[in-house]
């Protein structure tokens, strides 16, 4: 697809989200020497969310204040935009090579707080190490210092927490109010894992969301700003190879809980099986649980209900790991990442 073409498509699918980004989306699109910028950086570097990033990421940093002047005065964004574009193409390829997009998103912690405390009672666990797969920032590792409100009235977890969530629930059952366990360890696996207590870091993640869109901005800044008071262990690396290491910051005398949220997609068949293996090692030394939230059929061993694959929802899974046995069931269902969910446990 040509570039003038995709940046105009991403424009028209930013529009109900972000009008800022639907306008320079198109702008660009019609700018021949924006459209040659962008053609200078590496082929698979050239989406327009990651350019639009690198954009924002130096506006924010203050190398581009024409640039921020206009997000701040809603006023010559476009304009702004591809200047900066054409007079710092060095600086925009620099950023986009090293940088991916981040969709930090809050909100699985709805699914998550649920699904912890149903598995460590399960277990018989009163402290947990929580390690969660695909980690980025960390922000699941959050999960028991956060408000959330559910839209059939309950509520679990901290009132006063900066940071309140909120899901939908649907049908009859009402979610578990099971107590959360005392966190003890909180370890992160991610290839590229964000540092929140880094000023770049954190200031990439903010870059990642288009200017327009404060309240996700200030759900975001609240993530960080509590991730930050209480940091966890970030390991880099390939999650089935970072696992032992994981494993090992969690004190001998607390369950290991691995979570993983639409994280085992990113493997094979073969690699999520293998995943299935190292917790099966694991178990043959001390217990664990691992709860899910993956595509119907993604998580190996977890239940799908009979639903099919790619049919829009995701299975929420627990399984209890001692030794040689394994007690596993899907619990839930849920979609758009969480916002919306069914729990079906009994």
């Amino acid at each position: 697809m040509a570039t003038a073409e995709k940046y105009r498509r991403f424009g028209a699918e930013s529009a109900g989200a972000s009008p800022l980004y639907e306008r320079l989306a198109i702008a660009l699109s019609e700018s021949e020497e924006a459209l040659r910028a962008i053609d200078s950086l590496p082929a698979r570097k050239r989406n327009p969310a990651l350019v639009l990033a690198a954009l924002n990421d130096l506006a924010l940093a203050g190398r581009a204040p024409l640039l921020a002047a206009a997000y701040a005065a809603a006023e010559g964004e476009a304009a702004a935009a591809i200047d900066t574009l054409t007079r710092m193409p060095e600086a925009v390829a620099e950023i986009v090579v090293r940088r991916q997009v981040r969709a930090d998103e809050t909100g699985r912690g709805a699914v998550l707080r649920p699904l912890i405390a149903e598995a460590a009672q399960r277990a018989g666990a009163e402290a947990v190490g929580l390690i969660d797969v695909g980690c980025s920032a960390g922000f699941n590792l959050d999960v028991d210092r956060v408000g959330i409100a559910y839209g059939n009235g309950q509520t679990l977890g901290e009132a006063s927490s900066p940071v309140q969530l909120s899901a939908s629930v649907v049908g009859e059952r009402p979610i578990p109010v099971a107590a959360m366990p005392a966190v003890v360890a909180r370890v992160g696996i991610d290839a590229n894992p964000v540092d929140v207590t880094d000023a770049d870091e954190a200031r990439w993640l903010r870059a990642c969301l288009p200017p327009d869109q404060p309240e996700r901005l200030a759900k975001l800044d609240a993530e960080i700003a509590l991730a930050a008071k209480a940091p966890p262990v970030l390991l880099a690396g390939d999650a089935l190879e970072a696992l032992p290491d994981a494993f090992a910051h969690v004190p001998a005398d607390a369950l290991p809980v691995v979570t993983t949220t639409w994280a085992l997609s990113r493997l094979s068949l073969e690699g999520r099986l293998r995943f299935l293996h190292r917790l099966d090692d694991v178990a043959a030394h001390r217990p664990l649980v691992w709860v899910s939230a993956e595509g119907v059929g993604v998580a190996p061993a977890i239940p799908t209900f009979g639903d099919r694959r790619a049919s829009g929802h995701s299975i929420l899974g627990v399984a209890v790991f001692h030794g040689a046995a394994a007690h596993v069931e899907a619990v839930g269902r849920c979609w758009s990442q969480g916002r919306l969910l069914a729990w079906l446990a009994g």
